[in-house]
């Protein structure tokens, strides 16, 4: 199952069922405000153990890299991917996990929480005074904003210079000043009122101060510059992306050892993706009395990977959904087990342009969405392809992990499964159901009885669908078709490589890609959700990453709100309205399975975290 990142959130990796998953990290609005993450919830399999109480001591812990992770890129302006290697050193104003939960854990936070004013047009962030750079100097609001104008210098060379970016949309497009009050204190004011939980979520979120006063530079030995200056911030931005580009050089550049977070990087297999992390001894945020050393090691398979930990050889890693039945081996091999989904969503696509067979015109009827909605047994794959280890998702926001912004129509299937309904919604409006073949639209028109606007008559339910040939997708689009032939709907399953799958169908990349009809729908895995769960982008038309052009002007008021408006409640909203309207087939969500050894202890929510791919070693110490 493959799972990729919105524009506004981070990537790490891990693999699911034997193939690459690439998910995001998550963000979200509140939290525990105590030393450590919340207490994590029960998962699908095990729950976590109480921290051990007892002696503990440091040690060397080694942590298993998934196929594909290994890190390429260090600077916190990324390209692509913010992955566990940068957030151990640089960490972000804000830090947005909190257990399995999509929130906030403000003592793992740089800032306090932000201050408005201005009619939601001005924001005032001030740095906790704990925070130090590795060679002792404070983190000042001053590393902030250079960060910030070094975002711009990025970005005005090249959208895709900060994965982050969304152009026009909040940072920094829509920041039309900053500039800092004091040593601590930086203000950010907007050309336009914004809503305050998205742009602390989604945007705030994504700045991670970094060292002026050893990065601002043109040079290795070049004098310090006035990044405030455009000129001098984009000599510095390519002095720093030239350096990011050297992977071979990661552990002993001296500009890399400026850190702020838990861990500086002591060595670094550019080849393998391998390194060993040593504790930053001037680390102000919360952690266990004596950090232990964090050594990752790389794997060219997930079956590699798991041979590791049936030999014990790795101490925390992972189990691919394939090999779940193994979950009681592993843990009398010493390990715990705990799986939980990560906040986000997988689905089916809907093409909203395709014209062949008029399918345009088909799939723009809400009551043809609904019907698809229940010939998708959630359950029933829940329990036959994920091994019982996944929740269920009706809609944008999952019904697990929790979240403030789940609508309630997000709890409980609105459109449950039922061959018998569908079959109903398409009867009364107008098709004759052929349970032993292919539907037809018997009554045209758009009256009550119905087919609908641009849907002759004749016209046949059979369209095509196009999916990444993985394994759990290949089961769930199999078991679709063939609910969907009970009712009359034939649908042509077509199997393809996932990189084809996402750059062939993709209708926004170019607008007139010549395959936009050769695509019903397709499946390639899903989203990962940012804490506030806006689907600014995706599901508004047109979006950046709208693939199947849906676009409704109830969803674009209700995204729109969601990111301008002051309604703590826009987002649940936007959410209840999209898990009615099906803008696409949504799919359960697979739980991500961590294994750990059991001399290893540690806050749970810890542990719990890294089923939403953040990782807190700082927190972890072995027993006995």
């Amino acid at each position: 199952m493959i799972r990729v990142a919105r524009p506004t959130v981070m990537i790490a990796a891990l693999t699911l069922a034997g193939a690459t998953m690439l998910v995001a990290c998550t963000s979200g609005s509140t939290g525990k405000g105590s030393g450590a993450p919340s207490t994590a919830p029960g998962g699908a399999f095990g729950t976590i153990p109480a921290a051990a109480t007892g002696p503990q001591h440091a040690g060397t812990i080694t942590w298993a890299e998934a196929p594909g992770a290994a890190p390429t890129w260090i600077l916190p302006i990324s390209s692509a991917a913010v992955t566990q290697f940068q957030y151990q050193m640089w960490r972000p104003l804000y830090w947005f996990s909190n257990g399995a939960e999509a929130s906030q854990t403000p003592a793992m936070s740089l800032a306090y929480a932000p201050k408005w004013s201005n009619g939601d047009k001005t924001v005032s962030v001030t740095l906790k005074s704990s925070y130090k750079w590795s060679d002792g100097r404070p983190v000042t609001s001053r590393d902030v904003l250079f960060f910030f104008d070094e975002v711009k210098a990025a970005v005005s060379e090249h959208a895709a210079n900060w994965s982050s970016y969304s152009p026009g949309v909040g940072i920094p497009d829509e920041v039309a000043n900053a500039a800092t009050t004091d040593a601590s204190t930086v203000v950010f004011t907007m050309k336009r009122a914004v809503n305050p939980g998205w742009f602390l979520d989604d945007e705030l979120s994504t700045l991670s101060p970094m060292p002026a006063h050893a990065w601002a530079r043109a040079a290795a030995a070049g004098p310090l510059l006035d990044f405030t200056v455009p000129a001098n911030a984009t000599k510095i931005y390519n002095y720093l992306y030239k350096a990011s580009m050297s992977l071979a050089s990661y552990a002993t550049n001296p500009l890399w050892q400026v850190v702020d977070g838990p861990y500086r990087l002591t060595s670094f297999d550019s080849s393998s993706g391998a390194f060993t992390m040593s504790p930053n001894t001037s680390y102000g945020g919360p952690h266990t009395a004596k950090i232990s050393i964090l050594q990752a090691v790389p794997y060219t398979s997930g079956g590699a990977e798991v041979d590791a930990v049936r030999t014990g050889s790795i101490d925390v890693g992972y189990l691919p959904l394939g090999n779940i039945n193994q979950v009681k081996a592993i843990q009398s091999r010493g390990y715990h087990v705990f799986g939980y989904p990560d906040f986000g969503f997988n689905y089916v696509t809907y093409n909203f342009a395709d014209t062949t067979g008029d399918f345009n015109n088909i799939i723009a009827q809400l009551y043809i969405r609904q019907a698809l909605a229940h010939l998708e047994d959630e359950q029933g794959y829940i329990k036959a392809f994920f091994g019982g280890a996944g929740g269920p998702a009706y809609g944008p926001i999952p019904a697990v992990p929790k979240s403030p912004f789940t609508p309630a129509d997000a709890v409980t299937d609105p459109y449950p499964f039922s061959v018998a309904d569908a079959i109903s919604l398409l009867k009364s409006h107008g098709w004759t159901v052929t349970t032993s073949g292919t539907d037809a639209c018997a009554k045209a028109g758009t009256g009550p009885g119905e087919c609908g606007a641009g849907i002759p008559a004749g016209t046949k339910l059979a369209f095509n669908l196009i999916y990444a040939s993985l394994p759990v997708i290949g089961h769930e689009v199999t078991a679709l078709a063939s609910e969907a032939a009970s009712a009359g709907i034939t649908i042509d399953l077509q199997s393809s490589t996932y990189a084809y799958v996402t750059t062939n169908y993709d209708n926004p990349v170019p607008a007139d890609k010549p395959s936009i009809d050769k695509w019903a729908m397709i499946d390639f895995g899903g989203f990962t959700d940012s804490a506030y769960p806006t689907q600014l982008g995706l599901f508004n038309g047109p979006g950046a990453v709208n693939i199947g052009s849906y676009n409704n002007s109830m969803a674009n008021t209700l995204i729109n709100a969601s990111v301008t408006s002051g309604s703590p409640a826009a987002v649940e909203a936007e959410a209840s309205y999209l898990t009615e309207n099906q803008p696409g087939l949504f799919q359960p969500n697979p739980d991500i399975v961590v294994v750990w050894k059991k001399n290893i202890s540690g806050p749970q929510a810890s542990f719990a975290s890294l089923t939403q791919y953040y990782l807190n070693p700082e927190y972890w110490y072995f027993t006995g």
